[in-house]
């Protein structure tokens, strides 16, 4: 069964280093066999359709991207998520996060082969500045926008751990699940009219 996926690389477009062109990028998902292939942003967010595992389609796509770009291997992971997961992650948020961006930088920090109980470890707080919230597929951060240059969350950059995160936005995230909703509602509609080609 053909399912939406959204597919998040870590490490690309960052700093001058792993420059991958948008258009490129759609290209190389497309000649894996995915389909409705569609990029947000340069931060290395991809959506696409596809009737693979999650599993099969990060070894595939984790194996190609370094032959198609000249990537440092070392900063590059890619995490696959269904459209289900990345509702769990909008979900476990805590209460009122994301809702005052004004007030409140927020992210979400998405764990690639990592158990929340050890990437928590890595997160020092500072009091007053930073909060942290542990979820399944996701640690959640925040930091008062006045004072973002005291916050601790740079810090963890030093750890080892960090190669397996990878950080969006609270606005970026919850943009690729609007992004991903209407991509399934639209592939419901396809399976229900009986004109469609698709």
């Amino acid at each position: 069964m053909t399912k939406v996926y959204l597919a998040l690389l870590r490490g690309i477009n960052v700093g001058g280093k792993n420059k991958v062109p948008m258009p490129e990028l759609k290209a190389s998902f497309e000649e894996l066999g995915c389909e409705n292939v569609r990029t947000y942003i340069a931060s290395g967010n991809v959506m696409f359709e596809s009737n693979k595992s999650s599993a099969e389609l990060t070894e595939e796509i984790q194996e190609t991207l370094p032959k198609k770009f000249r990537l440092d291997s070392e900063l590059i992971k890619i995490l696959v998520l269904s459209r289900d997961q990345l509702q769990r992650v909008i979900d476990q948020a805590p209460q009122g996060f994301g809702t005052e961006p004004g007030k409140y930088h927020s992210d979400a920090v998405f764990l690639m082969g990592i158990s929340p109980d050890e990437a928590i470890k890595i997160f020092n707080p500072r009091e007053g500045v930073d909060k942290v919230w542990q979820g399944d597929l996701a640690i959640y951060s925040q930091r008062l926008s006045a004072q973002r240059t005291r916050s601790r969350l740079s810090k963890i950059m030093s750890s080892p751990l960090y190669k397996q995160m990878t950080i969006r936005s609270w606005a970026t995230t919850a943009r690729l699940l609007e992004l991903m909703n209407a991509e399934v509602k639209e592939q419901g509609s396809h399976m229900e009219s009986p004109d469609s080609k698709n």
